[in-house]
């Protein structure tokens, strides 16, 4: 009652703000300025050094930050997808993930609640690999993790996807490229500023807003902005326990901006940030009976589950927190021939999670909840000096770097292992043989503890050298030089301690690197509407070791080396209809060597202390790898404003990433060196093959499972009625079908979501209705593929060595289920915005 009380009260409140807003508006409200058009590269920036995006729209002379400095987007040299702020507001986007939604190729995925994993140009960055990023995320410049940068978007000035190799003008080296948001900074001269609510039918709500005051008018200016949204995140409701998946995000930033003359800007910003995620595990049903440890249900239910169902079945928590105090500051000092900035960002962030990792169930009746906390305290630095000589044949900068990471991961949980055939039951701290009927079923339960302390140190130098050639022709070319190190380190505790071993079980690998990075590019302006450019770029990431999973295995499964990687991109960028229109288009190639790739869900035989496999199947585990990848591609932008009412935007991409033959990790119980199918694997008894901890297969497939193609499209019609203008926009994004190397196939999804609505003619207020998932697709957007399993051990018991004697796996457990994660229903809502 009190919930339904709850949400009749927002939508009164949001139906009451769609009857004053516009009075209130049209009463208080100023008449702004009609924008003016740009003229070529002399982008709009406001008075507040803020990306004038909505002036610029009409000439179609978008402004980006991609080189750290404004410039047109019709002439950076690389692929650039844009979301201004404007456009952030205007199709809801509150989350980072959903910038997908603007950007063709780009994926963004939270399928368990803790992890979040980014995917450009059909390569994928998992934080859990302890790789450096392959897609890498700034917050005003500031290098910052994933986890906290995809927890929420309000009061943003521009996102930036930057496509290929980044690293030569920004920190860190990134092969896939780099995602950056800008906060929107203080206006010094006005008040100024918004607010917005949004609510759903499906419980869903956001409210956020800014103000913007002027200390000392001209010099000195603050600006607020706070958050509040909440949301049933996945849509997921737990059988079991009866509870749904819920998510709430509080946040507020301080944003001070001082100017004191035209020669000095001076930005300082602090974030607040509190999120509580509780994300119900999503799980489909097999067709197969699940077996049932200890011959009991215990009440559990065990129903059949599809997609559409939105259900789990999971007897554990699976929640996650993020607490995190982010400062950036971003300065500019215009000492006459040189240009000082100084960048600097300090973060605060603790990570907590609870997972049930009885996945399935399999267990009715026990819950075995993993808790972990993540803390990333960092320390960036950062200072440049860059020529200031517009138009002139030479410019050039010179950087330094520094960058610093610490924190002390740690993991506690239950470790439970199943046993058939065992003679032989459990008692503190020993095992006791005793005559048990063969068959049987028993269970140990041992504690597993990690303890993973993160050191991570970076300097860096950087130059970069622009030489205009002829009035038409210029040559760019930058590069960086690193010196990393950091240490990456286990301290594992067992209970009880297997014979042979010593707790803690302590792994340690320093890592000292190197590499010079950078790249160049050669543009050519055919007249003011018409570039072309050719660009190289080199990335490097280095090597990991593997902090987590089992440890008697062989060495190429808990060490890679480094990856390096060359990419090669042309493009072409033009202009029609008086610059109201532009088309984009480049494509690329790059070859990635020894490229970090991380499998999930491989079952492996962990041997004896040497690590020598002894013919047992002890569970599945994720493992980093390396391996040879290659990737090419075409990528096209068609957008414009043809009218002042109607303005448009078509992206695709096609991106062909494949394995070179790479001998890597896979499931193969029936030998026959290719990786099982689904159904191979949902059926057969799991078997290592070849002799090693792992099975090995070759694979030219692709190194993640995006396809080949994508394609997203976004406009937005409008007309005036008097003093209002009605408007209708969407969004639609096409996501075709594709397989794994498995065989199982994902099937294609068309996502649109519309909105209609109202706004004054001065912008001052706006009202509009809107529908996401419009087609209402249930469609599966990752899958375990293999049902769940739970590999089973017989063990001889000695007098002084119970663990000893693991004489090789029995039949697995299945739990009758796979994990996957889907699309979310439709849900219809209502925005109301206020200017002012």
């Amino acid at each position: 009652m009190v919930e339904r009380a709850n949400r009749r009260l927002i939508f009164t409140l949001l139906a009451g703000a769609a009857v004053w807003v516009p009075q209130a508006a049209a009463a208080e409200a100023e008449q702004q300025p009609a924008p003016q058009s740009a003229e070529k590269d002399s982008p709009q920036v406001d008075e507040s050094g803020n990306l004038d995006n909505a002036a610029n729209q009409s000439s179609n002379d978008i402004v980006v930050t991609a080189t750290r400095q404004t410039t047109s987007l019709q002439d950076v040299p690389m692929s650039v997808d844009v979301a201004s702020g404007e456009q952030i507001q205007r199709l809801n986007i509150f989350d980072a993930k959903d910038v997908q939604q603007l950007s063709p190729g780009l994926e963004l995925t939270n399928t368990g609640g803790r992890n979040n994993v980014a995917t450009l140009r059909g390569i994928q960055s998992d934080p859990d690999a302890g790789a450096g990023a392959v897609v890498d995320f700034y917050f005003n410049e500031v290098p910052v993790d994933i986890q906290t940068a995809f927890t929420a978007i309000y009061d943003i000035d521009q996102i930036e996807v930057l496509r290929g190799p980044q690293g030569a003008l920004r920190g860190r080296t990134s092969p896939a490229g780099a995602i950056t948001l800008r906060t929107r900074r203080p206006n010094l001269d006005a008040v100024d500023g918004y607010f917005q609510a949004t609510g759903t039918e499906d419980h869903a709500y956001n409210l956020q807003g800014a103000v913007s005051v002027p200390v000392v008018a001209g010099q000195l200016g603050l600006r607020m902005a706070a958050l509040y949204d909440k949301s049933r995140g996945n849509q997921v409701r737990n059988l079991v326990r009866g509870d749904r998946s819920n998510a709430e995000t509080q946040s507020f930033r301080i944003s001070l901006g001082w100017s004191p003359n035209p020669d000095i800007n001076v930005n300082l910003a602090y974030q607040y940030l509190n999120s509580k995620n509780v994300q119900q595990t999503q799980y489909v049903s097999t067709g197969t009976a699940p077996d049932l440890p200890f011959g009991t249900t215990g009440g559990v239910p065990r129903p059949i589950i599809d997609v559409n169902d939105y259900a789990s079945i999971d007897e554990g928590r699976r929640q996650f927190l993020n607490r995190t105090n982010l400062l950036t500051l971003n300065s500019d000092f215009d000492l006459g021939p040189v240009i000082v900035q100084a960048t600097g960002g300090l973060q605060r962030t603790t990570l907590r999670s609870i997972n049930e990792i009885d996945a399935g169930n399999i267990v009715p009746n026990y819950t075995n909840e993993q808790r972990l906390k993540v803390p990333y305290p960092i320390e960036m630095a950062e200072v440049r000096l860059l020529s200031d000589n517009p138009g002139g044949f030479l410019n050039w900068s010179l950087g330094g770097y520094y960058y610093h990471q610490g924190g002390d991961v740690t993991v506690s949980q239950g470790n439970l292992t199943f046993l058939r055939g065992a003679v032989f039951q459990a008692a503190p701290g020993v095992l006791i043989p005793i005559g048990v009927p063969p068959g049987t079923e028993l269970q140990i339960n041992t504690g597993v503890d990690l303890f993973i302390p993160v050191k991570s140190r970076t300097y860096a130098v950087s130059g970069s050298v622009r030489l205009q050639l002829t009035e038409k022709l210029r040559l760019e070319a930058a590069g960086r030089y690193t010196d990393s190190r950091g240490e990456q380190r286990r301290e594992l505790t067992l209970t009880p301690v297997p014979a042979g071993l010593t707790n803690p079980i302590v792994t340690s690998t320093k890592n000292h690197d190197k590499p010079f990075t950078g790249g160049a590019n050669l543009t050519y302006e055919v007249n003011p509407d018409l570039t072309v450019y050719a660009a190289y770029g080199r990335s490097f990431r280095g090597g990991t070791t593997a902090v987590a999973g089992p440890t008697r295995v062989s060495t190429d499964l808990l060490r890679t080396p480094s990856e390096k990687s060359d990419a090669y991109e042309i493009g072409v960028k033009s202009a029609f209809f008086d610059r109201r229109v532009s088309l984009n288009v480049a494509a690329f190639y790059q070859s990635y060597n020894n490229f970090i790739t991380r499998l999930g869900g491989i079952f492996y035989d962990e041997g004896t202390t040497t690590s020598a496999p002894d013919g047992t199947v002890n569970g599945s585990d994720s493992f980093n790898y390396a391996a040879d990848v290659t990737v090419k591609g075409v990528e096209a932008t068609l957008a414009g404003r043809p009218t002042d009412n109607w303005d448009f935007s078509v992206s695709g991409a096609y991106t062909k990433a494949r394995f070179d033959n790479a001998a890597l990790p896979c499931n193969d119980f029936n030998g026959d060196g290719v990786p099982d199918t689904v159904a191979q694997v949902n059926t057969l008894t799991p078997k290592i093959t070849g002799g090693g901890n792992v099975s090995y297969c070759v694979f030219d497939s692709r190194p993640t499972v995006t396809p080949d193609f994508n394609f997203t499209a976004n406009s937005e019609y409008r007309f005036a009625v008097g003093a209002v203008e009605p408007f209708i926009r969407g969004i639609v994004t096409y996501r075709p079908g594709v397989s794994t190397s498995s065989g199982y196939r994902f099937r294609a999804r068309t996502l649109m979501n519309l909105f209609a609505g109202v706004r004054g003619n001065d912008g001052a207020w706006e009202v509009n209705a809107f529908v996401k998932n419009v087609l209402n697709q249930h469609r599966i957007t990752s899958d375990s593929e293999n049902e769940i399993i739970q590999p089973t051990q017989r063990i001889i018991v000695t007098a002084t060595s119970p663990f000893a004697g693991l004489t090789g796996g029995g039949t697995p457990y299945r739990s009758g289920y796979r994990l996957i994660s889907s699309t979310v229903p439709r849900e219809w809502g209502i925005t109301t915005t206020l200017r002012f």
